[in-house]
């Protein structure tokens, strides 16, 4: 994976999937419609499936992805074009969704202060390497630097997801 450039829509600490995607749109099964949905509850980013570009970041603090285990949290920013999701920490059941369906979440180190402090605001341009899990803000001149995504989490994203991993490499070992 390379370094990719993109905008930056920060939200808080302990965004939950309701926030994310509501239940109330549970019943839509076609991930690339989920996009339309994503934070439509959150408040004042009831606009981020309208403006949302693809390879822009979603950037939050603390426990981002908690509640429920929906995938759909998961479907609609990927498919929404959002290439990795930038966290201080998140919830367990959301990171192994996020995996298993080939989707980066990288883990950054003082997001969440730097949230709180506004060194890192919802439209700052960001510069972001999976690889070295590195993020820097171009607008602001921040950098932060968090676990670089795994080689086993690369394998598993180049496969598309953990069905298709397994798939590939059934009988390899």
């Amino acid at each position: 994976m390379s370094t990719q450039v993109g905008r930056a829509w920060v939200f808080s600490d302990n965004v939950d999937t309701d926030l994310i995607y509501h239940n109330k749109y549970l019943a839509e099964t076609d991930p690339k419609q989920m996009p339309q949905y994503a934070f439509e509850y959150y408040p004042g980013m009831e606009t981020f499936a309208k403006e949302v570009r693809p390879g822009d970041f979603v950037v939050a603090g603390k426990n981002f992805g908690c509640g429920s285990s929906r995938e759909h949290a998961v479907y609609c920013l990927k498919y929404a074009g959002v290439p990795c999701v930038l966290a201080e920490t998140c919830s367990r059941i959301y990171y192994r969704n996020a995996i298993n369906n080939g989707y980066p979440v990288l883990f950054i180190k003082g997001l969440s202060e730097a949230i709180r402090k506004g060194s890192i605001k919802t439209g700052d341009t960001l510069e972001v390497d999976l690889d070295s899990g590195t993020v820097k803000d171009r607008t602001t001149g921040l950098t932060l630097h968090g676990d670089k995504v795994s080689s086993l989490e690369h394998d598993i994203m180049a496969a598309g997801g953990l069905f298709q991993y397994m798939k590939k490499t059934a009988g390899k070992a």
